[in-house]
This record gives C-alpha cells, sequence and structure tokens, in this order.
C-alpha cells in the first residue's frame, strides 16, 4: 500500500462575545433541540457521523467517516474536565409525527482556558441544510458560552468549507489564524 501524505488548509476563525449580537433562535416548525445529558452521546455520534462522513472533513478527520470514530469522539470530548454541556445540543427533527425522530444536528462545546470556548464538530445531516440549523446551532453554543462568562470563541473550519465560513463570518466570527493539517490515505491505486 502506498500512502500519501497531504495538507489540508484550515482557518481558525473567532468571535469576540461581548458584542456578539447572540439571539436564541426559533427552529423551524418540525424541529427541537434536545440538550446535553450523558445518555445522549450515541446519539451526536449518529448525527456527527451523517453529517461528516460525506464530507471533506472525514478526509481531514478520518474519525468522522466512520461510526465508531465519532462515538469515541463524543466520549473523549465528553469526558474532558473542560467539556461545557450547556453549549452542546442536538437538534432533532420530528417531521410531520409520522416518522421517526430523528437527530440532524449536533454541536459541542469546551472552554480550554477561562476566558475562551472552542466549538467542536458543527454538523448537520445533508438533508437538512439549508433551513438555518447551522446558524441556530452556533449561536445556540455561542450563548452557552456567555452564560459561563467566556469572553471569546473560536472553532476551526477547513479552508474549501465556503458555505461554513460564510456562515461564521455573517455571526461575527473573524480569521486568526491559517493551519495547514497533515492527513494521511491510502492511494486508491495502490489498493
Amino acid at each position: 500500500m502506498d500512502f500519501t501524505e497531504t495538507y489540508f488548509r484550515r482557518f481558525r476563525m473567532e468571535i469576540e462575545l461581548a458584542h456578539a449580537r447572540l439571539e436564541d433562535t426559533t427552529l423551524p416548525e418540525g424541529y427541537r433541540w434536545c440538550p446535553w445529558e450523558l445518555t445522549t452521546v450515541d446519539r451526536h455520534a449518529v448525527a456527527k457521523y451523517h453529517s461528516f462522513r460525506s464530507e471533506l472533513d472525514a478526509r481531514v478527520f478520518p474519525c468522522l467517516g466512520d461510526y465508531e470514530g465519532c462515538r469515541k469522539l463524543m466520549q473523549d470530548i465528553s469526558r474532558q474536565r473542560n467539556f461545557l454541556p450547556t453549549g452542546t445540543w442536538l437538534i432533532t427533527w420530528d417531521g410531520t409525527g409520522k416518522e421517526d425522530a430523528v437527530d440532524c444536528g449536533t454541536i459541542q462545546a469546551i472552554v480550554p482556558s477561562r476566558i475562551m470556548g472552542a466549538i467542536q464538530n458543527v454538523g448537520i445531516t445533508p438533508e437538512h441544510r439549508g433551513l438555518g440549523l447551522g446558524r441556530a446551532l452556533v449561536t445556540k453554543c455561542l450563548i452557552g458560552f456567555r452564560a459561563a462568562k467566556v469572553k471569546r470563541a473560536y472553532l476551526e473550519v477547513t479552508a474549501d468549507n465556503e458555505p461554513a465560513i460564510n456562515l461564521y463570518r455573517s455571526i461575527g466570527f473573524r480569521l486568526t489564524r491559517t493551519l495547514y493539517k497533515p492527513s494521511h490515505y491510502v492511494e486508491a491505486s495502490s489498493l
């Protein structure tokens, strides 16, 4: 097998919470908020997997392309000493009530320092995109940071993910740094 190393350009984006206009968003009809509970780890993992499995981020972070990888990632995030439950949310689609409820959005929050919060893994499943759910998740997470007296928040996004970058900018995030994330993958020609 031939392994190729490539680098993905990523942006670190930050927002000053004192000046951010954050209003709790009403979800579209058929959707509801599900706050963090220890019992929702697997639900977050499923939503994360379905959000990222076919996206570039699954190449940058291979665990996002595998359910067990998403489950381990959720367990690791939620066990951190600086995990912020009030910034961690699921969005659930109840639809018309005729089908089973489906978790279609996920976000997690950690507070690596007393003044800085970190948003982890903003994910919306493909069939639920374009409805404002990503904006709602990020805003809800930022409100959680503000309630925890965090001054600033940041996230990282793959530079090729223009819809996400545009969303974050519209909320008030600003680019503060460009990073390069190495990724190892097996070349298809060697399989």
